[in-house]
């Protein structure tokens, strides 16, 4: 018996090894197999959650979203012997028969609001829902607004839900008569035969589109009644003419990336609070304000005009959200106007008397995503820090005790996407790892002020692709979307080093191995240097920029977190303001210093570096001032520091960061510009641009190539005529990458 027993263990060891031998390095067709979660959205009562998920269609080059749901109280660490969790997942689509995207609980659980462009365009639906069997009845169009709808979000009253629509200010009116006056404007653009566009202000154009005369404005419709709307067929539209809440010429909400929404309901659903600068220069300004405006108009002064709460900060003021008790309105703060890379301070405005204060004057980091407990006494937040991010608990009434509960942080990767249940009883995040893109996680937290009973340890765990179900104490995974891909791929963890940079500063960078790592062997290194330049490279996912990826084909993968990266204290992210090439680029050659001095395993003979936005800046500096890689890759990058400053759109960043402008303090711009010292230029360069980058004009990659070859250096360009800043298309990013990777092996490959 005991023979056997020997013989089994040695047979399940054995078949444990030929299964991870058999896993394969990533690839990009392993990529694009990747479903992309979205942010989750927890149910009234606390039994559901929604959220939509991106599936990539590599032939056809799309990106679908679709709307899932998992129920909280699934629990696949029970998964039978033999089962893996994924086997045992409760996650489910919810609308597969279109595209359907940014799910919204409507407040009695019964319904909820989603995007689709199942008829052309961006609109407003309704999906009725069967909470008991967690499906959805039937769907129905809510908007057919000719400029499209988009940002929905439903009252907690039932009675409105807004939208966000890019609409023309001239045509601000009665609700008919704009909607009529936006339907001709738009119909005359698309039929007329001349496509010139005429300006009168700046940033007419931003990050990838021209303005076109629009501006974003938020619009309200009555919500539909529960099932009387919904007709016995599925698309049928209801009547319900928009109505536009932020007349004027400004954007209301502002322009935004992404992240939490500008905008939110008070408990009531009788105001919206929302962010929007009125200075007369918004391309020079950060100056976003937050304004409440009532929801349903009124009498008197109160006749839909707008009040602004932050007139007496010329900083940035955004992501408003009401407290549940309708008494406070939190929101984030910088305090230096002009700078978008201050920092994001927690604050609260009290509606009752109007004074407001600072909730994380002592904490040195930014605050990021936030969500209010329903006992309007505490706010979980997500913070970054030193290459992972953390969610903590904040007090109201004991702010400066900060305390972090159940830190992602402490077992790696992003926690973000906050949600918190009606009781207060789970908080849901999405949470993502260099080796593993989002999925969604929950955990218990303390329903109220006096119960503490639930909150868990911080805990530690491997940093691999295969990540327990039960994480630490009441945390668990939701989803497992990725886990039969990744289960096939062979990557390796992020690993983090310290070295002393500029000024005598600790400056943390990262290395990733190649799958099947030797250490007997000398690898080639990739040198990844990360955009912003107020960003941070850490243990987190990017399809765009993938350290897993270009690790796959036999190089290391060496990253700096240099002066001017977040998560280290906002002292060090000042440090980079006027100072582009200096203390940066020390911190970026001595850590390469040191992980060569470091890791015998680098063949500090086959290096290139690689690097987009100011990553793509600090490749064209080092152009100019190291001849000690054998090839780079500027990927859009500044080259003339004045032509960039004169056809980029936001005129605050390279005022802030070059101190001035070129005609009152030209001497930084000269200092700082890669293309004067373009006489030094000797390492082949592959430059790529794309034509719809408007933050760094495709006209600075031309200046680069143009100058590489007049000097004979070898050098190629990758040029996308249709993408902007980011490369997005998935034929075109597959495209990137190969040009990426085979110039790279070209000059330091095996």
């Amino acid at each position: 018996m005991r023979h056997l027993l020997l013989l089994c263990l040695a047979f399940i060891a054995f078949s444990f090894s030929v299964a991870a031998q058999a896993r394969h390095p990533f690839t990009f067709d392993d990529m694009m197999k990747l479903k992309r979660v979205g942010d989750p959205q927890v149910s009234p009562d606390g039994k559901w959650v929604i959220f939509s998920v991106v599936d990539v269609d590599l032939a056809a080059n799309s990106k679908t979203p679709h709307i899932w749901i998992v129920p909280v109280g699934v629990d696949a660490s029970s998964a039978p012997a033999g089962q893996s969790p994924s086997a045992t997942t409760a996650e489910r689509i919810l609308i597969a028969d279109r595209d359907a995207d940014r799910p919204r609980w409507a407040p009695d659980g019964k319904r909820f609001a989603f995007l689709s462009t199942k008829d052309g365009g961006s609109q407003v639906w309704i999906a009725e829902f069967d909470p008991t069997a967690g499906a959805v009845i039937r769907s129905t169009k809510l908007t057919s607004i000719v400029t499209e709808a988009s940002g929905e979000l439903w009252s907690p009253d039932g009675k409105t839900i807004v939208f966000t629509s890019d609409v023309y200010p001239e045509c601000d009116g009665a609700a008919q008569a704009e909607t009529d006056c936006n339907a001709r404007k738009v119909k005359a653009v698309e039929q007329s035969k001349v496509k010139a566009l005429i300006f009168d202000h700046l940033l007419y154009r931003h990050w990838n589109a021209y303005k076109e005369g629009k501006r974003t404005h938020i619009f309200a419709v009555r919500a539909p009644k529960e099932s009387s709307a919904a007709s016995s067929e599925s698309d049928s539209v209801l009547e319900n003419n928009p109505r536009d809440l932020t007349h004027g010429d400004y954007d209301a909400p502002v322009f935004s990336l992404g992240g939490q929404d500008d905008y939110a309901f008070s408990p009531d659903g009788k105001e919206i609070c929302y962010a929007s600068n009125h200075d007369k220069n918004p391309a020079a300004s950060t100056n976003n304000d937050l304004w409440i405006v009532p929801v349903n108009g009124g009498t008197g002064a109160s006749a839909g005009q707008a009040k602004n709460i932050t007139a007496d900060n010329h900083a940035s003021d955004s992501s408003p959200l009401f407290s549940p008790d309708g008494r406070y309105i939190a929101y984030r703060a910088q305090q230096r106007p002009g700078y978008e890379s201050d920092r994001f301070r927690l604050m609260l405005y009290d509606r009752k008397n109007g004074e407001k204060k600072s909730l994380t004057e002592g904490f040195d980091r930014w605050v990021g995503t936030y969500a209010w407990v329903r006992d309007s006494k505490v706010i979980y937040f997500s913070s970054e820090d030193q290459g992972a991010s953390s969610v903590r608990r904040l007090e109201i009434s004991n702010p400066e005790g900060l305390p972090t509960v159940g830190s992602w942080g402490s077992f790696g990767g992003y926690g973000d996407d906050l949600a918190i249940s009606s009781d207060g009883a789970w908080l849901f995040a999405t949470h993502m790892r260099l080796s593993r893109p989002t999925e969604l996680l929950a955990t218990r937290i303390a329903a109220s002020l006096s119960d503490r009973s639930v909150i868990p340890h911080d805990c530690s765990i491997p940093n691999d692709a295969k990540e327990p179900e039960q994480i630490c104490g009441d945390t668990k995974r939701l989803t497992h979307f990725n886990d039969a891909v990744l289960s096939q791929v062979a990557m390796s963890p992020l690993e983090s080093f310290w070295f002393p940079g500029a000024n005598g500063d600790r400056v943390q960078g990262f290395v990733v191995k190649p799958p099947n790592f030797d250490s007997s062997k000398k690898y080639p290194v990739k040198f990844l240097i990360h955009g912003g330049p107020q960003g941070a490279w850490g243990d987190d996912w990017s399809y765009r920029w993938n350290p897993e990826l270009f690790a796959a084909s036999g190089y290391v993968v060496i990253m700096i977190n240099f002066h001017g990266s977040t998560g280290y204290g906002q002292k060090f992210i000042d440090a980079i303001n006027g100072d582009w090439g200096g203390a940066p680029f020390e911190d970026l050659m001595k850590g390469l210093d040191y992980a060569e001095q470091t890791y015998p395993f680098i063949d500090k003979n086959r290096e290139c570096a690689l690097g987009a936005s100011y990553g793509g800046y600090a490749i064209n500096w080092i152009l100019g001032h190291t001849d000690r890689f054998k090839c780079l890759v500027s990927h859009d990058g500044m080259f003339n520091a004045e032509s960039a400053w004169g056809s980029t759109e936001e005129m605050w960043f390279n005022n802030w960061e070059f101190k001035g402008t070129p005609y009152d303090n030209r001497e930084s711009y000269v200092k700082w510009s890669p293309h004067q010292y373009a006489k030094n230029f000797k390492t082949p360069t592959l430059v790529i641009h794309g034509q719809r980058d408007y933050r760094l004009d495709v006209s600075e990659g031309f200046q680069l190539f143009t100058t590489l070859q007049m000097q004979g250096i070898p050098s190629k360009m990758l040029y996308f005529p249709d993408e902007g800043h980011w490369v997005l298309k998935p034929q075109n990013s597959q495209l990137w990458y190969k040009t990426v990777n085979d110039w790279v092996d070209q000059w330091i490959g095996k």
